[in-house]
């Protein structure tokens, strides 16, 4: 089962700069998207409900034309869940989650800091939510896989300009620090997972001087499952010769049946 993410800046957007023809061409088992930043009614008909497809859309009721995310799924899930419970972090449409017998999948597009102080804190609270939420599944007996943008570059070798950026929102210390304390919970990223030294491997650039032209990156969409799941990912991609986006698209693949989750006793997640 391979699983797509793609932050998309815009669905409309996206559409006009190809995006239909990259699904056609690529017709993603699972595709979860990021930054729709549109209502239902304006997300082209043809991309809104694709047949063979069951669609999910949650737009930002805070602010129209903000933040958004999707799934697309050729597999019914059992249920939809669109944000944690929490009315504050629910509100920006941040979050889709199908719920599937034994798994849970969530697209998610995590705040970005950029905007001061406040917001950085928002960004971390909203983490630790996502945490909780991460630890309440795998209590229920479900493993957890996300893909989505994370906004926070983890690690020097997923950044171009690691010094240039140190005191950056996306590559704050308080900000990559989260990401350890996500990896220590039992949170495996799966693109080091199959690549653990490969450089020069970014999924978002700047706009501006052609960074991309350049690559002069940022590696801030991931694809996570739980420790459980480590042996069955098959591989991890990412693809930044798609256009349409200042992002490109990742895709993570993993082996099906999912062992059971063993919930009568504390695991190491």
């Amino acid at each position: 089962m391979r699983i797509y993410s793609w932050n998309v800046n815009g669905i409309r957007s996206a559409e006009k700069k190809g995006f239909n023809d990259w699904f056609k061409k690529t017709q993603p088992e699972l595709l979860c998207l990021q930054e729709t930043r549109a209502e239902l009614n304006q997300v082209p008909e043809e991309i809104q409900a694709p047949e063979g497809y069951f669609c999910y859309w949650n737009a930002c009721q805070k602010k129209k034309g903000y933040s958004g995310t999707a799934i697309l799924s050729q597999i019914e899930p059992d249920a939809v869940e669109y944000g944690f419970g929490i009315d504050e972090f629910d509100e920006e449409g941040r979050v889709v989650q199908l719920i599937f017998p034994d798994w849970v999948l969530n697209s998610i597009y995590f705040p970005n800091g950029g905007q001061g102080e406040d917001r950085v804190d928002y960004k971390l609270r909203f983490y630790d939510a996502y945490l909780d939420n991460c630890m309440d599944w795998i209590k229920r007996g479900r493993h957890v896989v996300t893909l989505g943008d994370f906004n926070t570059c983890h690690q020097e070798i997923d950044i171009a300009r690691p010094k240039e950026n140190s005191g950056i929102s996306g590559f704050l210390p308080v900000e990559r620090a989260w990401i350890d304390k996500f990896i220590a919970a039992g949170f495996e990223d799966s693109f080091r997972l199959m690549h653990p030294n490969l450089a020069d491997s970014y999924t978002w650039w700047s706009n501006r001087a052609n960074s991309r032209e350049r690559n002069v990156g940022w590696r801030i969409d991931y694809a996570f499952v739980d420790s459980a799941l480590k042996s069955y990912v098959t591989d991890a991609s990412i693809y930044p010769e798609v256009q349409g986006s200042d992002h490109c698209p990742i895709s993570v693949d993993l082996e099906l049946p999912f062992p059971p989750i063993d919930t009568s006793k504390d695991e190491s997640f």
